[in-house]
């Protein structure tokens, strides 16, 4: 499986970072095939509606190596009771095509449970926008996780390798297929 990981944080690598390489690593143990791309570290545009061939390389190559892998798991901060400004730019510039009909996986990642559902179910909206096969459950993440900003909680790391057994699991089953109807968003009006 191929797979792209994305870190939804305009800050510098932190304890999501952290948590997305320990995935990173769970997975390519598996021998799957594993792209990391960091919103801190990786330039992409704003999305002001032109052609993606305009945009630089870096988000040509960003919006690519999503669009060609078989499965996506978004890792996101809680900002403001959703997900930040540049995970959402990153969706603008995304084809319907870069995750339909794809498993996505998501993690949320927050200081307190406070805002548990936040990212959750706000993500789930706008994957459903693409027609993404989003995976059941998602991974929530808290300080209490980590120690010394490393990933240190035994039950933090079996809900991650537990996301990406299910990522696997759902890629194998439903790889190339199709699944209608549809999205709103591919349909010529």
């Amino acid at each position: 499986m191929k797979l792209a990981c994305v870190v939804g944080a305009a800050t510098k690598p932190g304890r999501l970072g952290n948590a997305i390489a320990f995935l990173s690593e769970v997975a390519s143990a598996a021998s799957d095939s594993v792209d990391v791309i960091d919103l801190a570290l990786t330039k992409v545009e704003i999305c002001d509606g032109r052609p993606s061939d305009q945009y630089s390389q870096e988000t040509q190559n960003t919006i690519k190596t999503i669009g060609s892998a078989d499965s996506v798991i978004f890792g996101s901060p809680v900002y403001r009771a959703t997900y930040p400004g540049v995970l959402k730019n990153l969706l603008d510039h995304l084809p319907v095509a870069a995750l339909k009909d794809k498993p996505v996986g998501i993690i949320a990642m927050a200081a307190g449970f406070h805002h548990y559902l936040g990212v959750d179910s706000h993500m789930r909206f706008v994957l459903a926008w693409f027609g993404a096969l989003t995976l059941p459950n998602s991974v929530y993440l808290t300080n209490e996780d980590f120690t010394d900003g490393k990933l240190s909680s035994e039950q933090a790391k079996k809900d991650l390798q537990d996301l990406i057994s299910t990522t696997r699991q759902f890629y194998l089953a439903l790889r190339e297929k199709e699944y209608g109807p549809t999205p709103l968003a591919a349909k010529p009006w």
